[in-house]
């Protein structure tokens, strides 16, 4: 029997989860105990549907709240529900209603052919036949497969696999998604085809994805929402622009010129950095890149140019350095 679905379908309440630490001290001939909290009175709720990013430095708590998420661990405190289970105590019941994604961690047998860890998994989940022949074809289709499913994993490369393992976790039509780091080690070519699936998969059968990542243009290009957590805490909820107002972030245009020349002057932005015949200039992370870019076209002969964005522990920094 199914929850109500006005409910949310993660929330989580409260949330703790310490560790304990021995380290060695000096003098001492018995290592010393310490409790670390990893995660601490951690509250959000994630609706049905939702893309969300849950973002933050490392160590700030985001692989122990996922691992809590799908019942690898048990909180040490406060409650979690997830589609309506406690993951902790019905983690049967909820691998079939969940589908888990660690960027660096393969589910897929090592040894053996795509096809044959596909099989394996259809029997795990006891998924209708009919309903997996569609879904693997559908998937195999979108994710570019085809010419991978006899080869053994060992011998995929890190796209391929990370496009399997994706594969794998959606056979058995889960309600929610995690990605831990899903595009780590990608080209961008495989990038963009990733988060091209991984849109089509959220707008046609309305998947719900959380994902936790270092990479803004994953969450740009598929989170409506972000979630960012340090130091085990929640410290924001709400757009990734609010975010970046919050935190006085700034993106960087990086402008080859033809030629040397005084600092580009254009409005909107400033120049931070010249060397040479390249310019560095800041904008406000929520603000469009198009205006810039268009007066540095206008005037000034341009070789190329690019943006980059801004690095989220800094966004954090910059949280913390306004007291916010």
């Amino acid at each position: 029997m199914t929850e109500p679905t006005t409910q949310p379908l993660i929330a989580v309440h409260g949330l703790e989860r310490t560790f304990d630490v021995r380290r060695r001290v000096e003098g001492r001939r018995r290592r010393v105990r310490d409790r670390v909290r990893a995660v601490h009175d951690l509250d959000l709720t994630i609706e049905r549907g939702e893309m969300v990013g849950y973002i933050g430095p490392n160590g700030a708590g985001k692989s122990t709240t996922i691992k809590m998420l799908t019942g690898i661990l048990v909180p040490s405190g406060g409650s979690v529900r997830v589609a309506g289970l406690d993951p902790s105590r019905e983690r049967v019941a909820l691998a079939r209603r969940i589908g888990v994604v660690f960027g660096q961690r393969s589910t897929l047998w090592w040894d053996l052919p795509l096809r044959d860890s596909f099989e394996l998994l259809q029997k795990m989940y006891r998924i209708e036949p009919a309903r997996y022949r569609e879904n693997l074809a559908r998937f195999v289709e979108l994710l570019d497969l085809g010419a991978q499913l006899d080869t053994p994993v060992r011998q995929l490369s890190l796209g391929q696999r990370m496009r399997g393992d994706i594969t794998a976790a959606l056979l058995h039509d889960p309600e929610v998604l995690y990605l831990d780091e899903p595009t780590i080690g990608l080209d961008v070519v495989s990038k963009g085809r990733l988060r091209e699936f991984l849109r089509a998969l959220n707008a046609e059968r309305g998947t719900t994805l959380l994902l936790t990542t270092h990479d803004l243009q994953d969450i740009e290009a598929l989170c409506d929402r972000v979630i960012v957590i340090d130091h085990g805490t929640a410290v924001y909820d709400g757009s990734l622009a609010g975010l970046h107002a919050q935190g006085g972030a700034t993106r960087t245009l990086v402008v080859d010129l033809v030629d040397e020349a005084p600092p580009i002057e254009v409005p909107g932005a400033r120049v931070r950095r010249v060397e040479g015949p390249r310019q560095w200039l800041s904008f406000p992370a929520d603000a469009s890149a198009a205006p810039v870019v268009a007066a540095v076209a206008a005037a000034y002969d341009v070789a190329d140019l690019s943006i980059q964005e801004p690095d989220i522990e800094d966004v954090i920094r910059d949280l913390y350095s306004r007291g916010a």
